[in-house]
């Protein structure tokens, strides 16, 4: 049975609940071995807050995982000792958060898990204990030693890609190269192949200005570098089309018209999928080494203890994981 390494997120967010409740899930164990990462007792705080039916116990391995009837907990710190506070952002949860990561990259990289679910974390909470990364996609990129990678969100209404991720919007359009958006394309393209079985993907690529700039009128980058790429990307027998602008193509577009859509930037990908699909939309990190999915929401730290956070996005990570798995091992048969 598969092995899922699931990390615990940030202990004083809703992490450990949606963990806890995908890994109870009986269609998730019945296609695979969901196995958490982190504090046993930050997990066992939250399963006996909620009187969670399933029992916790800790394993010292993962074949000590596979066909138990309870949920399985890799305990990343026997002596934990920090106080849980639901809602409060800590450097202790930061630092729990990313040992959680490292180990559970580690798993995967050595061929112990097939993939890794990340649970929400703090990005304030990662930075205060010392973490550096602007993101979780960052940092399993450098951990697995990856060359690179795009996050991609996936859920019925697309997938989408983002050429720029963690920027403030200021800095968005000097990040913005041919170079940089050829290479994302291509690691795009190859994923769409790959890891979602689609021989011939057709991408569709959005412009940076409103209107696309116009011709422009309204922004050179879309003529400038844009345009060029995709010139780029089809020389080298990638379908990629545009730029479209993208208000206009969010308002028109209808699942299935693209296999991937291209967008420049964080919100200008993530609004629309989240005002379709939020609470079931899947982060996925593309390009790298190793499997890794993550639900497409954050820490809800106003929800956090309350009992009432919805694990759908983690419940559908994980079979997004599984999904992934099984089409690289058909790709590479």
């Amino acid at each position: 049975m598969s092995v899922i390494a699931i990390t615990v997120g940030d202990y004083n967010g809703i992490g450990p609940e949606v963990a806890l409740k995908a890994a109870a899930s009986r269609t998730i164990r019945a296609n695979s071995t969901p196995l958490l990462i982190g504090p046993f007792k930050a997990f066992e705080y939250y399963a006996n807050k909620f009187s969670l039916r399933r029992k916790v116990m800790t394993v010292s391995s993962l074949a000590d995982a596979v066909g138990r009837s309870e949920i399985t907990i890799l305990d990343t710190c026997p002596d934990f000792s920090e106080k849980i506070r639901p809602g409060k952002m800590t450097a202790e949860s930061g630092m729990w958060a990313g040992k959680s990561i490292e180990k559970a990259t580690q798993l995967c990289v050595d061929g112990q898990a097939v993939a890794m679910v990340t649970a929400p974390v703090s990005k304030e909470a990662l930075r205060l204990a010392g973490h550096t990364y602007p993101g979780q996609t960052e940092m399993v990129t450098n951990l697995s030693k990856s060359s690179g990678s795009i996050m991609v969100m996936v859920s019925n209404f697309g997938r989408i890609a983002l050429a720029t991720i963690h920027l403030p919007i200021s800095e968005v359009p000097k990040a913005i190269t041919k170079e940089s958006l050829v290479a994302k394309l291509t690691t795009f393209n190859d994923s769409i192949k790959k890891d979602f079985g689609v021989k011939t993907p057709r991408i569709a690529v959005l412009g940076l200005n409103p209107h696309a700039g116009e011709n422009g009128l309204i922004g050179k980058e879309e003529n400038n570098v844009i345009k060029p790429a995709i010139m780029d990307a089809t020389s080298k027998k990638i379908n990629a089309v545009g730029p479209f602008p993208a208000d206009a193509f969010f308002g028109t577009y209808r699942e299935g018209l693209f296999d991937g859509i291209f967008a420049m930037y964080h919100d200008q990908g993530l609004i629309p999928l989240k005002m379709r699909s939020f609470s079931s939309g899947v982060n996925f990190t593309a390009g790298i080494k190793i499997i890794r999915t993550s639900p497409d929401h954050g820490t809800a730290f106003d929800i956090a203890g309350k009992g009432i956070a919805n694990p759908t996005s983690t419940i559908e990570a994980i079979k997004l994981a599984l999904e992934i798995s099984r089409n690289r091992n058909a790709w590479r048969t």
